[in-house]
C-alpha cells in the first residue's frame, strides 16, 4: 500500500476528540462565538443544516403536522406545574430576572435594580409547558383532536462541558407535540415519530441506528415512556440521534389539557413530544469522517458535484469557464434521489488544487476538475469524495471521463456514494455490538481491555425499577457505561439478568456514550 499523506494533522485512531475538533474547523462548518458553550454556524455547516431540516420538515408536514413557533422565554410558574419535569432541567435553565441595564458609575452595566421582573422567566431549554398553555386554550371538544404541532427553534440548556454540535448551551432543533384522545392514539403517533426518525438519519443522513426503548432512568423528565434512535460512532460510542416520548396525561393534567368527549364528559388528553437537533451534524462528523476531512452523504450536501475550472490566466480560460458552463447546466437539468441535482461552478480566486483540497475537507461528494486539455479532449477530471485515493501509487483517485458519459451517470453515482457511506458505517456498528455476556465481570473486562474503541455490548437483564435500578446505574456509571436502549428488533430474553441475578424479560445495549 502506497504511503498516504492526509489532509488533516491528526488521524482516527491517535486522537479521535481533537481529530473531531480539527474536522469542524477544516471542514468550515463551525467557529466558537466568544460566549462559552455557544457556536456561530458557518454557511457550509448551516447549509447542511438546513438540507436536514428541509428533509425532516416533508416528513413532518407529510404526517399531517402543522407547523407554528412559541415564545423564547417561558415563565418559571409553568415548570413548577409538573415536578419531575422541572427537576430534570432546573440545572440546566438560563433564567432572565431583570428587563434593564444601567450604568454602574465606572465605564460598566449592571442590572437595573428597578427593572426586577416580578417573576423570572426561563429561556426556553423545551417548550412543552408554553405548548401545553396554547393546547389548553386550544382544545375544547373531541372535534378538535388530535392536534398536532412542530416548531423549529433554537433552545437553551447550560452545560458544563461543552462540544460543538454535540453539546452546546444553545442549540437548533425541533420538537414536535401532539395532544390525543386516548393511550393508543397517543402512543401510535411515539412510534410514528420514532419511526420517522429512523427513515430520516438512515436514509438521508446514512447513518445505521438502532430504534427502541429508553429504561426508566433515561426517560425525558416526566414521560411515561422515551424511545430513540442510537448511532454507533467510529470510536464505538453511542449518540443518541433522536427521541420520541409518551406523556401519558400528566402533562395534560399540569396544563388544563382536556376535552370534552362525545357523550359530554370531561377527559384529560394524552400527549407526546419529540425531538430531534443539531447534534445530528456530529453524528454525520463522527459516522463519515475520515483523515482527510468531512465526508458528506449526497442527499443532505448542500452541493452535490463541485466543478474547478483550471484557469491560468490565459485567452483560453474564457473557453475553459463557457465549457465548465455546459457542464453544470447539464448535471443540473438532472435530477438524483428525488431532487434536481446541487452542482456549484466554483468561480473563486485561488489554484485549483488548494480549491480541491478545501473541497475535499468540506466533504463535497463529487469534485470535478477541468483544464484546457480536458476541454480539447471533451473530457473532465472527476474525484470521488468516498473514494479519494488510489491504494497503488497514494495520489488522489482521478478519473478522466469523457463529459457526456459523466453527466449522464452522475446521478446514479451519488446513489451509489449515499448508499456506499450507509453500507460502510452499517458493517461497522454490526461488527462493534457484542452479544452472549452472561456476567457482568466480563462486561467490566470488555470495557477495561477491549482496546482503545471497544463498541457496544448486548445484555439481557430483569428490567429493575426503583432503588435496584438506581443501584445497577451506579455501577455503569463506575465503569462510565450507559444504558442505550432496548432494541425494538432484539431477539427475546432466554437467560438471567447479569446485574440482579433473577430471570431477564429483554435485551438491552450497554455503551460509553455522548
Amino acid at each position: 500500500m502506497a504511503n498516504i499523506r492526509h489532509a488533516l494533522n491528526v488521524k482516527r485512531e491517535d486522537d479521535f476528540a481533537k481529530w473531531y475538533q480539527e474536522v469542524i474547523s477544516a471542514a468550515d462548518l463551525a467557529e466558537e462565538s466568544g460566549v462559552r458553550g455557544c457556536m456561530v454556524i458557518k454557511p457550509w455547516g448551516f447549509g447542511i443544516w438546513e438540507r436536514v431540516q428541509r428533509l425532516m420538515d416533508d416528513r413532518i408536514k407529510q404526517a399531517g403536522i402543522d407547523n407554528a413557533y412559541f415564545p423564547l422565554f417561558i415563565p418559571l410558574a409553568n415548570f413548577e406545574r409538573e415536578a419531575d419535569h422541572v427537576e430534570g432541567f432546573a440545572k440546566e435553565m438560563a433564567v432572565v430576572t431583570h428587563h434593564r441595564l444601567i450604568a454602574d458609575g465606572k465605564g460598566g452595566l449592571i442590572p437595573d435594580p428597578e427593572a426586577k421582573l416580578e417573576e423570572p422567566l426561563v429561556v426556553r431549554p423545551t417548550s412543552e409547558t408554553i405548548i401545553g398553555d396554547a393546547m389548553a386554550r386550544w382544545v375544547q371538544s373531541w372535534r378538535d383532536l388530535p392536534l398536532k404541532l412542530n416548531q423549529w427553534a433554537n433552545v437553551v440548556r447550560w452545560e458544563m462541558r461543552t462540544r460543538m454540535f454535540l453539546r452546546t448551551s444553545e442549540f437548533l432543533w425541533q420538537e414536535g407535540h401532539t395532544a390525543h384522545a386516548t393511550r393508543e392514539e397517543a402512543l401510535e403517533e411515539t412510534h410514528r415519530a420514532l419511526e420517522m426518525y429512523r427513515a430520516c438519519v438512515e436514509e438521508d443522513l446514512a447513518m445505521p441506528v438502532v430504534a427502541g426503548e429508553k429504561p426508566e432512568n433515561e426517560r425525558f423528565p416526566g414521560a411515561d415512556e422515551t424511545w430513540s434512535i442510537e448511532a454507533m460512532m467510529q470510536d464505538g460510542k453511542a449518540l443518541q440521534a433522536g427521541t420520541s416520548h409518551y406523556l401519558g396525561t400528566s402533562f395534560a393534567s399540569a396544563a388544563g389539557i382536556q376535552y370534552q368527549d362525545s357523550e359530554g364528559t370531561q377527559q384529560l388528553c394524552h400527549t407526546t413530544s419529540w425531538g430531534t437537533s443539531t447534534r445530528m451534524i456530529g453524528g454525520v462528523v463522527m459516522t463519515h469522517g475520515d483523515d482527510d476531512g468531512l465526508r458528506v452523504p449526497p442527499r443532505i450536501a448542500p452541493h452535490q458535484i463541485i466543478i474547478l475550472p483550471m484557469l491560468r490566466d490565459k485567452p483560453e480560460d474564457a473557453e475553459v469557464l463557457a465549457y465548465c458552463e455546459q457542464v453544470r447546466a447539464s448535471l443540473a437539468e438532472q435530477s438524483s434521489m428525488g431532487e434536481k441535482i446541487r452542482v456549484l461552478l466554483d468561480k473563486s480566486p485561488g489554484k485549483a488544487a488548494a480549491k480541491r483540497w478545501s473541497w475535499v475537507r468540506k466533504g463535497a461528494p463529487v469534485i470535478v476538475e477541468v483544464g484546457p486539455r480536458d476541454m480539447e479532449n471533451g473530457k473532465v477530471a472527476v474525484l470521488r469524495r468516498d473514494a479519494l485515493w488510489n491504494m497503488d501509487n497514494g495520489k488522489p483517485a482521478m478519473a478522466f471521463t469523457a463529459r457526456d458519459e459523466f453527466t449522464a451517470g452522475a446521478a446514479q453515482l451519488l446513489e451509489d456514494i449515499q448508499a456506499g457511506l450507509f453500507e460502510d458505517a452499517r458493517a461497522r456498528r454490526d461488527a462493534n455490538i457484542t452479544r452472549g455476556m452472561d456476567n457482568w465481570h466480563d462486561v467490566v473486562n470488555f470495557y477495561r481491555k477491549g482496546g482503545k474503541y471497544p463498541g457496544w455490548v448486548e445484555v439481557e437483564w430483569s428490567k429493575p425499577t426503583g432503588d435496584a435500578l438506581e443501584a445497577v446505574v451506579e455501577k455503569l456509571k463506575a465503569e462510565k457505561l450507559t444504558f442505550r436502549n432496548v432494541p425494538r428488533d432484539s431477539e427475546p430474553a432466554s437467560g438471567t439478568c447479569i446485574f440482579t441475578g433473577e430471570a431477564a424479560v429483554e435485551r438491552i445495549l450497554v455503551a460509553r456514550a455522548y
